[in-house]
């Protein structure tokens, strides 16, 4: 059993620790060395207190950390931890930067050019001839385009980048054990032979909406530059 991952993961389980707590703990401790730690020593630890430490002291949800790393193991998924040399390091500069990120793919989140593209989810004409020129135009630029596998623009600046062998991420707001919506799912599947799918969720997470926003920011966060094709006034992009 892979145990530095395994507390790794936990850590992602604790009640009212998120990303931003998380990175704090990690300037100190290492994952496993957090929950061993006296609680004396998490007492210094700023923005924690009393609830989060009680949190982090009395956790003992590991069964479902191990149920996660063994769907990890098993549909050989990529785990990068915040700390790994893989991680995406321009992520690195969002303050709730994923403490865990799960990935599926064959290429490098590091490389020297990455742009997203975003839009609406309800197009027009011309905004489905400017995502495919724009893609069709960097061809020849070894840029990674980032998207979130999403009706409208996102699905067409992945089709466009398939089509024309640009490397593609689609970045996911759910666990890795479905595609949605179900209608990309045979996309996905290339996806993965040139580019990937990446996720901060657990695979058994379902497309909540919440979840939406905590995915853009990761589309966003790992690029160089977003582009917004078009979107409504009120639209997520």
């Amino acid at each position: 059993m892979n145990t530095p991952l395994l507390y790794q993961i936990a850590l992602t389980l604790i009640p009212n620790i998120g990303c931003v707590q998380t990175r704090n703990l990690l300037e100190h401790f290492e994952a496993e060395e957090i929950f061993k730690a006296p609680k004396r020593l998490l007492e210094k630890i700023e923005g924690l207190g009393e609830v989060r430490i009680r949190n982090i002291k009395s956790f003992t949800n590991f069964a479902e950390a191990e149920n996660e790393l063994a769907f990890i193991e098993k549909y050989k998924i990529q785990p990068l931890f915040i700390q790994d040399e893989a991680y995406p390091k321009r992520l690195l500069n969002c303050y709730d930067a994923p403490i865990l990120l799960y990935y599926k793919g064959n290429t490098d989140l590091n490389q020297s050019k990455i742009l997203s593209i975003v839009g609406s989810r309800t197009h027009t004409d011309y905004g489905k001839e400017v995502t495919e020129t724009l893609v069709a135009s960097l061809s020849n630029e070894n840029v990674l385009i980032v998207s979130g596998l999403a009706y409208g623009i996102d699905s067409i600046a992945h089709k466009a980048s398939l089509k024309n062998k640009v490397v593609t991420l689609g970045v996911l707001a759910h666990g890795l054990n479905k595609i949605y919506p179900n209608s990309h799912k045979d996309m996905a599947k290339e996806m993965i032979q040139q580019g990937g799918l990446l996720t901060e969720f657990r695979h058994t997470t379902k497309p909540d909406r919440h979840n939406f926003p905590s995915r853009n920011r990761i589309v966003a966060g790992m690029a160089d530059a977003t582009i917004v094709i078009e979107t409504d006034i009120k639209g997520a992009a």
